[in-house]
């Protein structure tokens, strides 16, 4: 079974995110923890799981992928669990209250799903030994940070997926010159940049990356415009990392390729859509929410690839070549042939440049997941500064 609370409009989604006045706390708080429509008490031997999210569940993007996971849960689990969510909770110390709230009403395993929650999600888990934490997008564990044994970190590598869509992405310019409206600098948006341009290159060494940050990772007006803004600048080819379908709507206009993320957006913009790198967050949460029913939960930083099918690309457009599909296929292939723990094959394939020219990759290296947590660099071909 599942509950939920209700819907608002609002969106936040940023990292270190800029404290907001005290009336304006105490307005968001009070949406974000609306009432929930169960009574709040768990019967039986049921299990009660929360989610809480950035944006609302229906943002078409990372948000909207997420509540999908905690679908997924629920039916799979029945009258084991009982589920939860919180919506538009923003970055930054008012996630913490939210959280609170969640733990004084049962819930036994809390799933936050943007990076701006770590510190609440790490400080709530030192104080409640008996409840289990899943932070999705975290950092700390693999960095070497020490932090509660009761708390998780889990993500995918989206890059390889990115990386994929890049192939089809340099046969669709016909200019070479690619248009990337970014949200912000930080590693993980910044090596999934880093993998679409080399998946590019490999099948066109000519084509070129502009990126436009936006600072923003939902905020219609102005993804639209950094969308307008790349495509004057002459890009002719779209790829949005942020969760609006603001640049589809430029791209549409405009009649050029779209590249999508998080989610699969083709049937609202079937005349551009080529495809987008997506993410299966459920069966690793269900795994989870199973382990806390039988006991036997514990830390594992988890990292999902293409091999073990937690993350993946979203159909492909009628416009996408037969050619490139199978050259598409051909890496996903490769990709599926490793183990569960195989990511990131190309990054090795050759030399690897950043803008200045420096190799900072070198032929045959396998990238480790510490290198691609604190990923800072562009590589040769991307325009656009990695520091924003």
């Amino acid at each position: 079974m599942d509950t939920k609370p209700s819907h608002s409009n609002r969106r936040f989604r940023s990292v270190g995110i800029v404290a907001l006045a005290l009336l304006g706390v105490f307005a968001v708080v009070a949406t974000a923890c609306g009432k929930s429509s169960s009574s709040g008490s768990s019967s039986g031997g049921t299990v009660k799981a929360a989610w809480i999210y950035v944006g609302p569940i229906n943002d078409g993007g990372w948000t909207q992928a997420h509540n999908a996971g905690r679908e997924f849960v629920a039916t799979q689990l029945g009258s084991k669990v009982q589920t939860t969510y919180k919506e538009n909770v923003p970055e930054g110390p008012e996630v913490a209250q939210v959280i609170n709230d969640l733990i004084k009403d049962g819930n036994k395993i809390i799933f936050a799903t943007s990076y701006g929650y770590k510190e609440a999600m790490q400080a709530a888990a030192q104080a409640n030994p008996t409840v289990k934490f899943e932070m999705a997008t975290g950092d700390s564990i693999t960095l070497g940070q020490t932090v509660p044994s009761n708390y998780n970190e889990y993500y995918g590598a989206g890059e390889d997926s990115l990386y994929v869509t890049g192939i089809a992405a340099g046969k669709a310019t016909k200019n070479n010159t690619i248009g990337v409206s970014a949200p912000f600098p930080i590693p993980e948006v910044i090596r999934g940049i880093n993998a679409f341009t080399l998946g590019a290159q490999s099948v066109n060494p000519a084509a070129k990356v502009n990126v436009v940050w936006t600072k923003t990772w939902f905020d219609p007006a102005v993804e639209r415009q950094s969308a307008e803004s790349l495509v004057s600048a002459g890009a002719d080819t779209l790829f949005s990392h942020q969760d609006s379908p603001s640049a589809g709507e430029v791209a549409k206009a405009n009649n050029l390729p779209w590249f999508g993320y998080d989610s699969d957006q083709s049937g609202s913009y079937s005349s551009v859509w080529q495809t987008a790198a997506t993410y299966n967050w459920g069966p690793f949460e269900l795994s989870e929410v199973n382990k806390v029913i039988d006991g036997t939960w514990k830390q594992n930083n988890y990292y999902g690839t293409i091999a073990d099918n937690f993350t993946g690309l979203a159909q492909y457009g009628s416009t996408v070549a037969a050619a490139t599909k199978s050259a598409m296929d051909a890496e996903v292939a490769k990709a599926k042939a490793g183990d569960a723990k195989a990511f990131g094959w190309y990054w090795g394939l050759a030399d690897r440049q950043d803008q200045d020219g420096k190799t900072v990759i070198t032929k045959g290296q396998t990238l480790t997941m510490k290198d691609l947590y604190t990923m800072s660099y562009f590589v040769k071909g991307i325009s656009g500064s990695p520091k924003g």
